[in-house]
């Protein structure tokens, strides 16, 4: 089945007059056309309710979409892989059928070092155990260890099946704790220990320590030396996609298509989704203002926008309480995304080539444990780093649809940088960032500068520009313990008929689709008797 939402690369318009779409009777509006809104429409439209979806860009998907960078190139701006991506949601809104595909990156992720050593953590255990051995051999038992309590955790909150706390009514701290038992460390890792302390209690080689510290910060505006950035490894490493526990990896066509499949999905269900149309306001039990002035009505009104801004939609009709809670989120970006155009895949002296076992799974420049003190600590000053950590993948290895013949595009994840600069301003200084990032990478790599055609830099203060996250936020504020399960914002508000079905809610950022459902269960749950 093909798309007609990729067809158009997700520029939908308007399906008809916006005169016509007002005056006709809504149940439900939803503010924005993330994928996580997308979804929450088509499960609502399939349970039938008349649904209209309001996208403010003129192209659905938000930060997981698709666009066109450099001629030729079918890219998304801001996400990149998939793992987090719900088996019940793929299941249930048929994504196969639709076409979705993806190549699972089994090849994991590849760390090489300025002394030309190198390791390759393959996903396969036997074969990842194997390069430890050669690299750490002292360090064998203790990635065991390290290993299995990831995978107890997950086998204890989130087994596969209806019993994965990750759908419906986040848990409280209680349940969670019931479900653990007597397992300590999963507890240290959950709500405890930072990054650094959960590598360094089960392994001893400092260069193995820090090939995994970027993994507790993906997305986190705190040093890997913080309490609770532990955490943030488990939950991307608690997936099941495609049966694979723990795994990620890069879906056919862009990652943008996950947001283009459940866009086709709402709209058969009967959904209307209309791009290019921003909404000004708000009105709880009553629906909401358009900035051309328009009212459209309907009684419920579910926001995939982040919560600052869906406070900022609420404006007066905001609950104290509920707006004083959203102020506390830490909503302030830190990352650097790099899309790249390349003639040659990166070819790293460590493990020479420019098409080997590494560049189908992930890599990574890493810092030492100073570089990345002294980084976090330079950004918090609004100053650049001297090195940045870079998280790499190439799309086109997997999938050659994605890039014109004989190209390559390469997508750069980097921390730390400033939302704001001491001195200066994004405008003026994207050069010098690319550049940073380009450098941070190139240390490990042999032909960087002659590999790059071009690039494009998104900084916190383009990504809120680009997709609408307040801060250049990528999960709608921090996923940190204090922010996380029920802690999270909770799908229902206070305000009469308003929902929340982004990232803020259980069960946090990446692309998941968990979040959308789990909003319009609770729609429909509320509704049920109305």
């Amino acid at each position: 089945m093909s798309s007609l939402t990729a067809a158009s690369l997700g520029e939908v318009g308007l399906p008809m007059p916006i005169q016509e779409l007002a005056s006709r009777t809504w149940d439900v509006i939803v503010v924005g056309a993330g994928h996580n809104g997308l979804a929450c429409a088509a499960y609502l439209a399939r349970a039938g309710k008349r649904v209209f979806v309001l996208e403010s860009r003129s192209r659905v998907g938000g930060a997981c979409t698709i666009e066109e960078p450099f001629p030729g190139v079918r890219m998304s701006p801001c996400a990149y892989l998939a793992g987090l991506l719900h088996p019940l949601v793929v299941s249930e809104l048929g994504l196969a059928a639709r076409g979705f595909q993806w190549s699972p990156a089994v090849n994991g992720l590849f760390v090489p070092f300025l002394d030309d050593s190198s390791i390759q953590l393959w996903d396969d255990d036997q074969r990842c155990e194997d390069e430890i051995r050669a690299f750490a051999p002292g360090d064998v038992e203790g990635w065991r260890a390290m290993s299995d309590v990831i995978r107890r955790t997950r086998d204890a909150l989130r087994p596969a099946g209806d019993r994965d706390m990750w759908i419906g009514e986040a848990p409280t701290r209680e349940q969670i704790d019931e479900r653990l038992g007597s397992d300590e460390e999963a507890r240290r890792m959950l709500f405890d220990w930072s990054m650094a302390e959960f590598v360094e209690h089960y392994l001893t080689d400092e260069r193995l320590q820090t090939a995994y510290l970027g993994q507790g910060v993906i997305g986190t505006n705190a040093s890997p030396f913080a309490a609770g950035t532990a955490s943030i490894r488990f939950h991307h490493a608690s997936g099941r996609l495609g049966g694979m526990s723990g795994m990620w990896g890069y879906v056919k066509g862009g990652m943008g298509m996950v947001s283009f499949y459940f866009c086709d999905a709402a709209r058969e269900a009967g959904a209307v989704v209309a791009a290019g149309v921003p909404v000004a306001q708000i009105l709880p039990g009553e629906g909401v203002v358009l900035e051309v002035g328009e009212r459209i009505h309907a009684p419920v009104v579910i926001s995939n926008a982040d919560p600052r801004q869906t406070q900022k939609l609420l404006g007066a009709a905001a609950d104290p309480e509920w707006g004083a809670r959203v102020e506390e989120i830490p909503i302030e970006g830190c990352t650097v995304k790099l899309n790249v155009l390349l003639r040659e895949l990166p070819d790293f002296p460590s493990r020479p080539g420019k098409n080997e076992p590494h560049h189908y799974g992930q890599i990574n420049a890493p810092l030492t444990k100073s570089e990345w003190k002294a980084g976090f600590a330079a950004a918090r000053r609004g100053e650049l780093p001297e090195h940045l950590w870079c998280e790499v993948y190439f799309q086109s290895a997997h999938d050659a649809t994605v890039a014109p013949a004989g190209l390559h595009i390469m997508s750069v994840f980097a921390q730390y940088v400033p939302y704001k600069f001491s001195r200066g301003t994004w405008e003026d200084r994207r050069d010098e960032v690319r550049g940073l990032a380009l450098q941070s990478l190139g240390r490990f790599c042999s032909n960087m500068q002659n590999a790059v055609l071009d690039a494009q830099v998104l900084g916190p203060p383009d990504i809120e520009r680009k997709v609408g996250l307040t801060g250049g936020h990528i999960f709608q504020g921090e996923c940190l313990p204090r922010y996380m399960w029920s802690n999270r914002l909770s799908a229902r508000t206070p305000m009469e008929g308003v929902y929340l079905c982004g990232a803020c809610t259980h069960p946090g950022g990446s692309v998941i689709g968990i979040n959308g459902r789990n909003a319009a269960m609770a729609v429909l749950k509320d509704t049920a008797d109305i």
